[in-house]
């Protein structure tokens, strides 16, 4: 595949170039002491020469010191929420004199780009595509998000010590289609961007930028930078090898583990509203004080709330050490039975947005230790 240079000083046309298509850009930007995903305008928006560290519970910014504009890992934020809304209306309810009308809402979908998408996030992404538009239960306003979506993907060359994306086999490099993707590449004082697209889309805003071919070096310096990410992780205390994670989770249903780690988990879900794949919602209905009109919604839930397993008689999963086993073996054992894949990318958002620091990798540590005790 072809790949172009782009000069960091020309990023702002890639940007221009891709509002002038009608999209609405997404990509990260500086807010809160943190860096999430929100509209971008123009290159000043991007969070230039910041970065992220990350651990168990911890998550500070620091300056870089060299300009990078993608040099930081996974925020607290993740693309589902502008695929799957976190709340939106389902439909309303009029009553008059001819009875109950219940009238659909149909909201307009922008026309989205999402900008810096790691390939943990692609595969992210892919997996949500799996849960919502395969099998007989589509959800329509996912689809239409969705459809028109641009993926404008980056390669990961600056993984927090919270990613764990190698042991998944989703990343750093990106491996998944996107119409365009990027390598940022900071050598000496030249900053660039190695370029390429991956579908007829991308092609068409690549003919619109001014690029020249990449050299040799430049692709070499490029993959450089990737591999010294992966061999970061790779090195790193959280690798592990996922191969037989399903089968020992189902060996170890009744494992004491669970009861350690409920007695320091709070049920709070920061893990399940942080991840990129987490999909739970339930439906709120409301009555105005009339009585003459009513509507429903639909929000983002949690397997870590008190009413989300709740049926007539109780809840199934009452206490904390349930609900903490139904989320780690459903992302990493039953979700292969489901969607024939893992629900869990690597990217560490669990673990370093858990008030208590519990980390997930760890806890499979000491199942398997406790299981060959």
């Amino acid at each position: 595949m072809q790949k172009f240079l782009l000069q960091a000083d020309d990023l702002d046309v890639l940007i221009q170039v891709i509002a002038r298509e009608g999209h609405r850009l997404i990509g990260p930007t500086l807010r809160d002491g943190a860096i999430v995903y929100d509209d971008i305008h123009s290159v000043s928006d991007l969070p230039r020469d910041w970065t992220d560290d990350q651990e168990k519970g911890r998550y500070r910014l620091r300056k870089r010191g060299d300009g990078a504009y993608f040099g930081y890992a996974a925020g607290p934020h993740s693309w589902k929420q502008f695929l799957q809304l976190p709340r939106r209306p389902v439909w309303r309810a009029e009553r008059d004199a001819n009875g109950v009308q219940i009238i659909a809402i149909e909201e307009m979908a922008p026309r989205l780009a999402f900008m810096g998408v790691r390939s943990c996030e692609l595969h992210a992404i892919a997996i949500q595509d799996r849960v919502f538009l395969e099998g007989p239960f589509r959800n329509d306003d996912y689809d239409k998000r969705r459809q028109p979506l641009l993926l404008i993907a980056v390669n990961c060359t600056a993984p927090a010590a919270t990613c764990f994306c190698t042991s998944m086999n989703t990343g750093p490099e990106v491996t998944l289609p996107a119409d365009l993707t990027m390598t940022e590449v900071m050598d000496g004082d030249a900053h660039y961007f190695l370029i390429d697209a991956g579908t007829g889309r991308g092609e068409h805003i690549l003919k619109q930028l001014p690029l020249t071919p990449a050299q040799a070096r430049q692709q070499a310096l490029a993959q450089k930078s990737i591999q010294h990410a992966a061999e970061q992780m790779e090195q790193g205390p959280r690798s592990f090898d996922s191969s037989d994670v399903k089968d020992l989770l189902y060996r170890n249903y009744e494992s004491p583990e669970w009861e350690l780690v409920a007695d320091r988990c709070l049920s709070c879900a920061n893990c399940t509203m942080a991840c990129p794949t987490c999909f739970c919602s339930t439906v709120e209905d409301t009555t105005d004080l009339t009585g003459e009109n009513a509507e429903r919604w639909e929000r983002w839930d949690s397997c870590f709330t008190a009413d989300f397993s709740y049926i007539t008689g109780g809840a199934v999963r009452a206490d904390t050490r349930s609900r903490y086993r139904q989320w780690m073996t459903h992302k990493l054992a039953t979700w292969h039975d489901q969607f024939d894949s893992s629900g869990c990318v690597g990217c560490g958002r669990c673990i370093a947005w858990c008030p208590v620091g519990i980390d997930l990798t760890e806890e499979l540590l000491r199942i398997r230790e406790m299981e060959n005790q």
